[in-house]
């Protein structure tokens, strides 16, 4: 008996007729995907969502009456569900637009071909319908104010996902998330460095964790995020005004400085050498990823032992599982975002799964665990 195929239903909000004609095309060739209306703007928009219902909703930045970025908010304060913003405006230069879509609530953004010539809309086709495809496993989150809630603020930037060809998988049954412990195997740890990979969902779930850290946060923190090649530089300057501390990117040779956040460059793994300096190398991919977050686990289990600390947040696939394991086995602490708050439980899913992660924590119970545990002894 054939398998039916579950059909994602798409609304296509844009001002021009032609792209709303190409976006219907691209999406017509693929029998997974039904766009089941269009809007000019985003308040036509708006007053078709009850009624269509869609799975995913894909918008133009640029529109009179309400532009995508109003849209956007209004979206997900009333209808939440995975917006995908399609406009010529979220080029690699449009750093500012593209988060403040982020900030907003969309998932993703896909740049429209920079010609506008329909022809070059081919060459997107099969990237777009990828995303399309994910965005539609996406968990979303109501967004009652853009400054607060804090809890509804892990669903966006799958725009950063390197790898679109992950395959999302179901999510297992795991014990209840626990509440911030004071468990005496770990009561007497002294942390000296915390290490943080994400991938899906991990730039809204990063600023969730470092917004809450003091600048008197006493060791360094490594953060491995999968991310498009281009906007690290953005993602750096936007967590570095949503934290007390300062983010960068690390340089060879340098010796991490407590209170500092690091991210390896773009398309480089990021390791400790025998006297704890950073390591960039361009080795090969690990599972599909330079940098990859098991990588740098494994380095930093190497060098730190029990006096690590490693987080693994929502993402797809399982880079990090096997890291974060590293560090358990060698005394370190281990945190993996629980199901609940994940966008993608992914990652955390495959590091529990493997016996890694010793506590389970909502996005927003991390930083204070961290701070529990880092605290003591100083």
């Amino acid at each position: 008996m054939t398998k039916k195929i579950k059909v994602i239903k798409v609304l296509v909000v844009d001002d021009s007729p032609i792209a709303l004609i190409v976006l219907k095309r691209i999406f017509a060739t693929s029998p997974e995907i039904e766009v089941i209306g269009t809007a000019k703007n985003g308040l036509e928009a708006l007053k078709l969502i009850p009624q269509l219902q869609p799975d995913v909703i894909c918008t133009d930045l640029h529109m009179a009456s309400m532009n995508g970025l109003e849209f956007t908010r209004e979206v997900m304060q009333k209808y939440p569900r995975p917006i995908l913003v399609i406009s010529s405006s979220v080029q690699e230069d449009d750093q500012h637009n593209i988060f403040q879509l982020l900030e907003a609530g969309a998932v993703d953004v896909f740049p429209k071909p920079e010609t506008g010539l329909t022809a070059d809309y081919g060459t997107i086709q099969q990237e777009l319908i990828n995303k399309i495809k994910i965005l539609s496993g996406v968990k979303v989150f109501t967004r009652r104010h853009r400054h607060i809630n804090r809890v509804n603020q892990e669903h966006r930037q799958q725009f950063f996902v390197r790898n679109i060809q992950d395959k999302l998988v179901k999510s297992p049954i795991v014990s209840p998330p626990q509440t911030i412990p004071k468990d005496p195997r770990y009561s007497k740890k002294i942390i000296k460095i915390l290490a943080i990979g994400s991938s899906t969902g991990g730039p809204e779930a990063l600023k969730t964790i470092l917004h809450d850290l003091p600048s008197t946060f006493p060791v360094p923190i490594i953060c491995v995020q999968h991310i498009s090649n281009g906007f690290l530089t953005g993602l750096v300057n936007w967590l570095a005004n949503e934290s007390k501390l300062p983010v960068k990117i690390a340089i060879s040779g340098e010796l991490p400085q407590a209170g500092v956040i690091y991210f390896p460059p773009e398309e480089h793994h990021l390791e400790l050498n025998n006297w704890g300096k950073f390591v960039c190398s361009k080795t090969p991919a690990i599972g599909g990823h330079r940098p990859s977050i098991t990588v740098t686990f494994n380095s930093v289990a190497n060098f730190y032992r029990s006096s690590a600390a490693g987080v693994l947040l929502t993402g797809m696939g399982r880079d990090g599982a096997d890291g974060m394991l590293a560090i358990s086995q060698v005394g370190g602490l281990t945190i993996a975002q629980d199901e609940a708050s994940s966008i993608i439980f992914g990652m955390p899913k495959e590091a529990i799964a493997l016996g890694a992660a010793q506590y389970i924590l909502s996005i927003n119970d991390i930083s204070s665990m961290l701070l529990n545990y880092i605290g003591r002894g100083r």
